[in-house]
């Protein structure tokens, strides 16, 4: 027995040591691929960006392709862009029309900016030329070249912009299209002449506008410091309290990890993906319903200390119409938590075959009838008793509220206002509700194997009950999003509203929701926040005071903590194929986020000691 357990002890050991090996290798490839990084950027120009079209502005307003002229890491290249915004991949050795380029010019007719990549093998090419003079003609065009910067000679015309490295590799086509969209900064001048135009000293300076996306090394941590992340993923994998998820950390405005563990379900070979959409859940409290409030508190038209009744004509007559939105936003308006409305679903309230009586789809062939929300569901929730006004009790109808005083004011829905106002000028591609009508059941995670209410499993539509049978847009849960997404979203709050050169809300907005708004409860205006309590240790254990953000039944969270720069995203389906609390119990959220403190606090003991 003495010796079995010394045999386990010595394979314990033997294991530890290869991941210790692993570890100090990622931590070494990091930094050989930072210093090759930094190489790169020394050696990157801007040029011709007289115009300030770098980094690129109001992605509302664009339509963006990028085209590559023979450019071998197009798709790298293109991946990087798709970060920041839509992009749309065409390359010129798919055309027939090879001499002209006749109709690749042709499909590019629906878009008003085109990025084009090329190298030193082909940029003096006649017809590529042609080319990029045509388009320069009617497109906002902006010129990528890889090489040793003889080319630049055949564009002394060119008022286009242009991005200029020296290095011809799959690093370079990570990093250029970063310059284009303000993830990178640009101060370097050409240190050799190659032209009339492009003459020594020539480049323009830009600022960093948006996320980078780079190693942890590049954010002053230890790679090292983050490998107990697969750790803890494979833990709650194993341990069924996910079948899979995705984890991001941006510090300092640098995305430094985000990775995908598991798969879709557990009885699936489908890989999770960092490009994969999943139900947020009550994280749509704070990445929808909060922000159109902001807004509309930030232009006036929306008073916190007004109450309800002044926006909703039908709150007039009922137990809610004296109660100020202030309350309401920090769950104090006495609301009870939420109700089960697909419990009061009846035989004849539903179709499994849409028409002019079922038109709201709740799940796959599951409908619910013409007015079940207006005529039931909204004057159940006006009419619930108050109970506990002045307390803090946490209610999804305080959220069902916001939306509608919302979309009074806006005379929108939420849905519309907020793709307007937010998730499109920021680049977010898959933030919205109702995926289905949008994207493939393939690149959206199923949620719960729903076997006591629409008798399918969902994929695409809300798992929340009440916002289902809403039609699946609601002010507490129907969003959905990949964590790159939400990354965009609250690096903007963390920059106190500004991002991509726009400023969605002044600063002092952003304090006042996301400060300690309450005299009951830890909580914002919105938004959920550390608690002070220290026997709860929420949302982690090394959290600090400044923490907000909000927690998903799904298993999603966002947490922003501006002491360390630090945005936190976990996003899982905790609820497949049914509802547990594994994740909840083995505290997999939390832990992940400590492992991710820890190694920020590390790093900056390692500043302070040197």
């Amino acid at each position: 027995m003495k010796r079995n357990r010394l045999v386990i002890l010595a394979a314990a050991s033997f294991l530890n040591i290869l991941c210790l090996m692993a570890c100090a290798q990622e931590h070494s490839n990091n930094e050989k691929k930072l210093s090759i990084a930094n190489t790169i950027v020394k050696t990157t120009v801007v040029l011709n960006n007289q115009d300030t079209i770098i980094p690129l502005k109001s992605l509302e307003k664009k339509t963006i392709a990028s085209v590559s002229l023979s450019f071998a890491y197009s798709t790298v290249f293109d991946s990087l862009a798709n970060k920041y915004g839509k992009v749309t991949s065409f390359t010129a050795d798919s055309y027939r029309d090879s001499v002209n380029l006749n109709d690749l010019e042709d499909d590019l007719k629906y878009y008003n900016t085109v990025l084009i990549s090329i190298d030193d093998q082909n940029i003096l090419k006649a017809r590529y030329i042609s080319f990029i003079n045509n388009i320069s003609k009617t497109k906002k065009l902006i010129l990528a070249y890889f090489g040793n910067g003889t080319g630049l000679k055949a564009f002394d015309l060119l008022k286009s912009p242009i991005v200029y490295t020296a290095q011809n590799n799959a690093d370079a086509a990570a990093l250029i299209p970063q310059y284009i969209f303000g993830g990178i900064a640009a101060g370097n001048k050409l240190t050799t002449a190659f032209s009339a135009r492009y003459t020594i000293g020539s480049g323009f300076i830009t600022p960093k506008t948006r996320l980078k996306y780079t190693v942890p090394e590049d954010a002053g941590l230890n790679s090292n410091a983050l490998t107990e992340i697969d750790a803890i993923a494979a833990e709650a994998i194993s341990q069924k309290a996910t079948p899979g998820l995705v984890v991001l950390v941006a510090k300092d405005g640098k995305v430094i990890f985000n990775k995908a563990y598991g798969t879709h379900t557990y009885d699936t070979n489908v890989p999770d993906r960092t490009t994969d959409i999943f139900d947020l859940a009550s994280v749509t409290k704070i990445a929808a319903t909060t922000p159109a409030v902001m807004r509309l508190v930030e232009e006036g038209k929306l008073k916190l200390d007004t109450t309800i009744g002044t926006y909703i004509a039908k709150a007039r007559t009922s137990p809610m119409n004296n109660i100020p939105v202030r309350e309401v936003m920090l769950h104090q308006a006495g609301f009870i938590p939420y109700i089960p409305f697909h419990d009061y679903v009846k035989t004849g309230d539903y179709s499994r075959d849409s028409s002019a009586a079922y038109p709201t789809k709740v799940a796959d062939d599951y409908y619910i009838k013409k007015g079940f929300f207006k005529d039931f569901m909204w004057p159940k929730m006006l009419n619930a008793p108050i109970r506990t006004r002045g307390k803090y009790v946490y209610s999804d109808i305080s959220m069902y509220v916001m939306k509608d005083i919302v979309e009074h004011i806006t005379e929108e829905p939420l849905n519309q206002y907020t793709y307007e106002n937010f998730y499109k000028p920021l680049g977010m591609q898959t933030a919205g509700f109702l995926p289905r009508n949008r994207f493939s059941k393939e690149q959206i995670i199923p949620t719960e194997l729903d076997t006591y209410f629409r008798k399918t499993l969902l994929v695409g539509y809300v798992h929340d009950q009440g916002a289902a049978l809403a039609g699946g847009i609601s002010g507490h849960a129907g969003l959905f999003a990949s964590a790159n997404d939400l990354a965009i979203l609250y690096q903007m709050m963390l920059n106190h509203g500004t991002y991509g050169g726009t400023e969605y809300f002044k600063p002092q907005t952003v304090d006042t929701f996301t400060a300690k708004q309450s005299n009951v409860s830890r909580r914002g205006l919105g938004f959920d926040r550390w608690d002070p309590d220290s026997t709860k240790h929420y949302p982690s254990n090394l959290a600090s005071p400044q923490t907000y953000g909000h927690t998903g039944y799904t298993g999603t969270c966002v947490w922003v903590d501006p002491s360390r720069g630090l945005v936190y995203i976990f996003l899982s389906n905790r609820v497949n194929p049914t509802v547990s609390d594994r994740l909840s119990n083995l505290k997999i959220r939390g832990r992940i986020q400590d492992v991710v403190n820890r190694a920020i606090d590390d790093s900056k003991s390692v500043v302070n000691f040197k």
